[in-house]
């Protein structure tokens, strides 16, 4: 479809050579940490790399009623002061609906303003006057440029729009966060350009029918890729888990077959999440192969690995994994773990719940060493888990938690007889 953009090329001349253009030398720029703004929720400056870095342009995506709206309201709320005012943008909501959902959380400031508008240059223009030292704009997909003669939301409006915000955010040095909408696939409404033109993409996760939330580092010019941030949802709005592991495992059953708990890391961090199989005789001509919060192709091919290197026959059973609380793992370092719980559940055998299992699983059925077993180790053991199941190529140099049992394995069908007897 053809866009008629109404510019005046003269007057983009005249701001060019008004504009005084010069090259810094790298020496001479500041690259100080201390720049940044720390909110006061410890997951989120987790997942922005130690703060918030003035002058960048973030992006936070994620399914609708998931929570981005109220992170960003109860952070925003958080930082503002007389010193640091911070401005949300509103193009969904009006000025009174935001008041009210700020009621509800408990949350108010003098020096946090709402402004209601879709019109970038009029935006562009209170941001001018008001000067604040933060921006929140929700969402990119609603704000349009008149300019434009495309309804908001399309791929030349956002990219502008965008565009527009970086510009705001590293001439006048201050942060601007960006609320995305997602395709039904996931991915952020909008050209895949908008991605690469911000500094830090954010992604907030999670099922509705639980109640955390996960913040993950998608892109991060300032830190790692590989943080997340752990929140629950209350009545009150989202507060920070400190500690996701024991929140993924207070739950946990320790008397049935088909459970195992596997320890995976998230960038530094290291979780515990328990693994559950289901094992059954199929109903069916073709054995369902169902898998939730972990790679569906991962579980083929251990599935593989247990009918060859093991001798398990599983080609008339339906078999069912989970990670329980709505967890992803995606780490090949829950393989053992997630081929344990299936055979625990095939043979209807228990598994000690007091032991964590951690390794790759090789086609040859070798386990494979995985990195930073040590501060695995170190979590499982301020958890209360009393042994580990590690490959066996890790225990050279290790340093073990003086109260936790540390077994180490090469073969698959060695440590299911560690495991399963």
């Amino acid at each position: 479809m053809e866009e008629v953009v109404q510019q005046d090329p003269a007057g983009s001349r005249q701001g060019r050579q008004d504009r005084k253009i010069v090259a810094t030398p790298l020496s001479d720029i500041s690259g100080d940490d201390a720049q940044r703004k720390c909110v006061d929720s410890a997951e989120f400056n987790r997942v922005l790399g130690g703060g918030i870095v003035p002058g960048s342009l973030i992006l936070v995506g994620g399914d609708p009623g998931i929570g981005k709206s109220t992170l960003m309201l109860t952070e925003g709320v958080s930082l503002a002061s007389e010193a640091y005012r911070v401005l949300y943008v509103s193009g969904e909501e009006s000025a009174r609906q935001i008041k009210l959902r700020s009621n509800r959380l408990g949350i108010r400031s003098a020096h946090f303003y709402l402004l209601a508008e879709q019109d970038i240059l009029s935006i562009i223009q209170v941001i001018e006057k008001l000067e604040p030292a933060m921006v929140v704009v929700d969402s990119i997909q609603t704000v349009y440029d008149p300019n434009f003669e495309s309804s908001p939301g399309s791929i030349s409006q956002v990219r502008e729009s965008a565009l527009r915000f970086s510009r705001i955010a590293k001439d006048r040095n201050i942060p601007i966060f960006l609320i995305g909408h997602v395709t039904k696939d996931g991915y952020i409404a909008g050209p895949k350009v908008l991605e690469h033109m911000v500094d830090v993409l954010l992604q907030f996760e999670g099922d509705r029918n639980h109640f955390y939330r996960i913040l993950r580092s998608v892109k991060n010019r300032f830190g790692s890729t590989r943080e997340i941030g752990v929140f629950e949802m209350k009545q009150e709005g989202l507060k920070e888990v400190s500690n996701p592991s024991s929140l993924f495992l207070e739950q946990r059953k320790e008397n049935i077959s088909g459970s195992t708990v596997v320890c995976t890391l998230e960038g530094t961090r290291p979780f515990l999440v328990e693994v559950q199989a289901l094992v059954t005789p199929t109903s069916y001509g073709l054995p369902q192969r169902t898998a939730t919060g972990i790679d569906s192709k991962r579980l083929s091919l251990l599935l593989a690995v247990l009918e060859k290197r093991v001798g398990l026959r599983l080609g008339t059973y339906d078999v069912f994994v989970n990670a329980a609380g709505g967890a992803k793992v995606d780490e090949p370092a829950a393989d053992l773990g997630l081929l344990t719980s299936i055979a625990s559940s095939f043979k209807d055998q228990l598994v000690d719940p007091n032991t964590i299992i951690v390794g790759e699983i090789g086609l040859g059925g070798e386990i494979r060493a995985v990195p930073q077993v040590e501060k695995r180790l170190d979590e499982a053991a301020k958890l209360g888990f009393s042994k580990a199941i590690i490959p066996r190529s890790n225990e050279p140099g290790l340093s073990t938690p003086s109260r936790l049992k540390v077994v180490g394995v090469e073969k698959t069908d060695v440590a299911l007889e560690e495991v399963l007897n």
